[in-house]
């Protein structure tokens, strides 16, 4: 039963340790989308990304997570719609979810808008007990079965946009939803509590054909400690980029980017990891590809940002 109650706390409460449940992602400037719902429609193009993490390979049933989204403005850009899904697999276990996104937007000045935006949708959580081997073989606890259950998700979001700043603060996972896995036994629950992110970034254009952008984003999830991630990505000429990025207590990470004729995009990363599992894996690989799609021929000159 300890197995089983320790699987139950890294699927339900234990991702706090890396403070946060929800999909996390080295290149989170690249979709910024999934972080906040605020950011749907403030773009002036449709835009869809595909995300597929490898958490620290080598280690046996090691988090995998995969993403795909798709958000873009109204007609009159003052309002945008959005969704996405994703799959986040730790050996026996699997959390899916489903969000949809509505944002309205303000113009504050000729430069300036604000994004207020809110997301509902519904989380499935999963364990495959096929996949587990009990030390008591007759644990009530749980079958050689799948058991999973569903909740309903909700949240909200802001976001200050301008050509060279932005400052977004989001709240997914506002319900507090507590989530039961078993039907017979013991039942133990877990509660998904609220997480808190702020991301800001300002875009330096002082060398001709180079964009120096330091991004800046912090999460907050209770009980865990606030956690501080801090990015600086180097643009030439609006196509190729490089960033380098550090997680506080957690790791480091490189990546590469390019966008192919101002509407495709593929962008790769690679984390260090800092804590003692870096003696355990051989680092994590994140590779994310986008496609912008534009509502007239006359394009927007974009910054290669999956934005």
């Amino acid at each position: 039963m300890k197995k089983v109650f320790v699987i139950l706390f890294l699927l339900v409460g234990g991702s706090a340790l890396f403070a946060q449940q929800l999909p996390h992602f080295s290149q989170y400037y690249l979709n910024d989308f999934l972080i906040n719902p605020a950011v749907a429609g403030s773009r002036g193009y449709f835009e869809g990304v595909s995300t597929h993490r490898y958490q620290w390979e080598g280690i046996t049933d090691a988090p995998r997570t995969y993403t795909l989204s798709v958000h873009g403005p109204s007609k009159n850009r003052k309002m945008g719609f959005g969704g996405y899904v994703f799959t986040d697999n730790v050996g026996p276990t699997r959390r899916t979810g489903f969000s949809a996104s509505y944002a309205y937007h303000v113009r504050l000045n000729d430069k300036l808008k604000l994004g207020l935006g809110l997301n509902f949708g519904i989380l499935q959580f999963m364990i495959d007990g096929s996949k587990i081997t009990l030390r008591d073989a007759n644990d009530a606890i749980i079958t050689t079965g799948v058991q999973s259950t569903l909740v309903p998700d909700a949240g909200f979001g802001t976001y200050l946009y301008h050509d060279n700043y932005y400052f977004g603060f989001s709240a997914p996972q506002l319900l507090n939803m507590k989530v039961n896995f078993f039907d017979n036994g013991q039942n133990p629950t877990g509660t998904l509590p609220s997480h808190f992110f702020a991301t800001a970034g300002y875009k330096f254009r002082q060398i001709e054909d180079f964009i120096f952008e330091p991004i800046v984003f912090v999460k907050y999830v209770k009980p865990a400690p606030v956690q501080f991630e801090g990015t600086l990505r180097i643009t030439y000429k609006d196509q190729v980029w490089v960033s380098g990025t550090y997680r506080d207590k957690d790791a480091m990470a490189i990546a590469v980017g390019y966008v192919i004729n101002n509407s495709f995009t593929i962008a790769y990363a690679y984390d260090f990891t800092t804590t003692n599992l870096k003696n355990y894996n051989d680092g994590t690989h994140e590779l994310c590809v986008g496609a912008r799609f534009y509502r007239s021929t006359k394009k927007e000159k974009a910054t290669p940002k999956i934005e």
